[in-house]
């Protein structure tokens, strides 16, 4: 029986999982919305790819989980390995482009740049004021404008004009998209502009002092708006890379990333199995710490939050 690896990236807009097989290629894949339950996203995530998996040629022997609830979604599926989005995506992007130098990531919520030079992370910055310019952020507007976000990247490459949309924060890009349209611009030049907006807020802000050199590879959910990614290659004035497994680069580096570690034996019945979180306030010292518990069968399986030897005490 060959052996198979599963990966989980879990973000706050997504979830999405792949499984690889000795050689990297991903055998099984899955893309859903996390809506607020990571836990029964999951649960959906691994049932889809059990579903398209030949378990008679392939048994999984690794789990990696990265993105927002790694820690969470780890202990639940007992993961070999759980890893930070910055890793897990810069692995994904150098099994696809050893020679990557700089990887734009723009998910639902959150953004990322990422600078590596010879095959090793020296620099990255993600967003931390707004979510301007995110995943979650293009689809509002599409909705906004009456269209489906499946069509946005194609309207706005029919523009000859891109109108100047103010993108610094969600509620002056929504307040200046409403004027913009009241006083007669043409909703293609609406739509292009607004791929720009992103494109310069992301530079702006996420990208500012840093040195990006090419190639550029640009994964996340956004990446499959061809709009945007003719704006990146206009205001960059280079090439910019998407594959047709973009937004699963996560998800594919932390599969990868969980060969490296000892061999486990997973199983893909979780779908029936229980799990609890429960948010308990240590009072040890004054940092007051809020600590997840992860529960099953009544039982405490793991925990985490604390930031001193106090709050380990609060489940033992």
């Amino acid at each position: 029986m060959k052996k198979a690896y599963l990966g989980i990236d879990i973000g706050s807009i997504s979830t999405k999982g792949v499984v690889i097989d000795e050689n990297n290629n991903i055998i099984a894949s899955s893309y859903l919305y996390t809506e607020a339950n990571p836990i029964k996203a999951t649960k959906k995530v691994v049932k889809e790819l059990k579903q398209q998996l030949d378990l008679d040629k392939y048994k999984v022997v690794g789990v990696g989980t990265t993105g927002s609830a790694r820690k969470l979604i780890g202990t639940i599926l007992g993961a070999n390995t759980i890893k930070n989005e910055i890793t897990a995506h810069a692995i994904g992007a150098m099994s696809i482009h050893p020679d990557v130098k700089t990887i734009f990531e723009i998910g639902g919520q959150d953004s990322k740049i990422i600078i590596i030079n010879n095959g090793i992370v020296t620099d990255y910055a993600m967003n931390t004021l707004c979510a301007a310019g995110t995943g979650s952020f293009l689809s509002s507007q599409a909705k906004r404008l009456g269209i489906p976000i499946e069509e946005f990247g194609n309207i706005a490459l029919s523009s000859n004009n891109p109108t100047k949309i103010a993108a610094r924060c969600t509620v002056f890009a929504e307040s200046d998209l409403v004027h913009k349209s009241q006083i007669g611009h043409k909703k293609e030049d609406i739509i292009a502009g607004l791929c720009y907006a992103i494109v310069n807020n992301y530079l702006n802000n996420v990208g500012k002092g840093k040195k990006i050199k090419p190639p550029i590879v640009f994964q996340g959910g956004v990446s499959k708006n061809i709009g945007v990614v003719k704006a990146f290659e206009k205001v960059t004035g280079h090439k910019i890379y998407v594959d047709d497994n973009s937004h699963l680069t996560g998800a594919l580096g932390v599969a990868i990333l969980s060969k490296a570690e000892d061999e486990i034996d997973f199983s893909f019945d979780i779908e029936d199995i229980i799990y609890e979180t429960k948010g308990i306030e240590c009072k040890g010292c004054s940092n007051n710490c809020e600590i997840i518990e992860v529960i099953k069968d009544k039982k405490i399986i793991d925990s985490w939050g604390n930031r001193c030897p106090k709050g380990e005490l609060i489940h033992k």
